[in-house]
């Protein structure tokens, strides 16, 4: 049996850490958005008794530590199906470490897979449950839409969708952030009142230009990227709406309300950057197709 699952990337409209746990976490406030750029995962089921990764991407690990066989493992321990032999295949087109959830999407939509093609029935709230144990956005990622996401980014609950209708995304070439190293230059900023809950009233209010003028990232504050700064002025001069940067870095993204200006402004990025994206809101995760 072979099952196709569409995993979509994901930006933060705003991104407030919001303090260190004592378990070495942190707690944040944000907003999430799903985008209709997708990896597409195929799972096949064999005898092998084992689990087994292919990607088309040299960067990704192929191994137990993919977070693809971390969650095949976790759904099978949780399903009582250990033993169990399934290929995975990562066609990969979101950009890794770029603060797209490109890993976490695709644990994601293996367990997805897997609860469709062994009939376990997992409800939402059980699928839920065992993204948690996989990865801190892995969560967001089963269902996407617009969401307002606390504690280590896996609580989460529906805002009004955001009405933007065509987003620029775009990463920087070989400029990738460690998260642990983020986290740290996060930590010595100075404290500030969360842009996150302004956000909230702003997707509530549907007023776009006080959507666009709430985008936030603290790590986009404390890492200060001199790529970050020079895509943002590109988007700017094409007249988005408004523009920051997603995750931990290093993509950036921008909001249009004109499919034209926003081509023009990819064709603009493109002259300098090679990963860069047209894309647009989605109100729904991890796919079946």
């Amino acid at each position: 049996m072979e099952i196709k699952v569409l995993a979509p990337a994901k930006i933060n409209l705003t991104l407030d850490v919001t303090g260190k746990r004592p378990d070495g976490y942190h707690d944040i406030m944000t907003i999430m958005q799903s985008v209709d750029l997708y990896d597409t995962i195929t799972i096949t089921d064999n005898d092998s008794g084992q689990i087994t990764i292919s990607c088309n991407y040299d960067g990704v690990p192929c191994d137990e530590k993919n977070i693809c066989y971390k969650a095949a493992e976790k759904f099978f321990i949780a399903t009582r199906n250990e033993g169990q032999g399934v290929h995975i295949d990562i066609d990969k087109v979101i950009p890794t470490q770029a603060g797209l959830a490109g890993g976490s999407t695709d644990g994601a939509a293996v367990l997805m897979g897997l609860n469709k093609m062994f009939d376990a029935f997992l409800k939402p709230d059980e699928l839920h449950e065992i993204a948690e144990k996989i990865g801190a956005d892995v969560p967001f990622c089963l269902v996407g839409g617009t969401k307002y996401a606390t504690g280590i980014g896996t609580k989460l609950q529906k805002m009004p969708n955001f009405l933007a209708s065509h987003i620029v995304i775009c990463k920087p070439d070989n400029v990738s952030v460690s998260t642990a190293e983020a986290y740290k230059k996060v930590d010595a900023l100075n404290p500030h009142p969360p842009y996150t809950d302004e956000m909230i009233k702003s997707l509530f209010s549907r007023d776009m230009f006080r959507i666009t003028s709430t985008l936030f990232n603290d790590f986009e504050l404390a890492l200060k990227l001199e790529e970050v700064n020079d895509i943002k002025r590109i988007m700017y001069k094409r007249k988005a709406l408004g523009a920051s940067m997603s995750g931990s870095g290093s993509a950036v993204f921008a909001v249009y309300n004109s499919e034209r200006k926003a081509k023009k402004c990819v064709d603009a990025l493109k002259e300098k950057y090679d990963k860069v994206f047209l894309c647009h809101p989605t109100k729904e995760g991890c796919k079946i197709v």
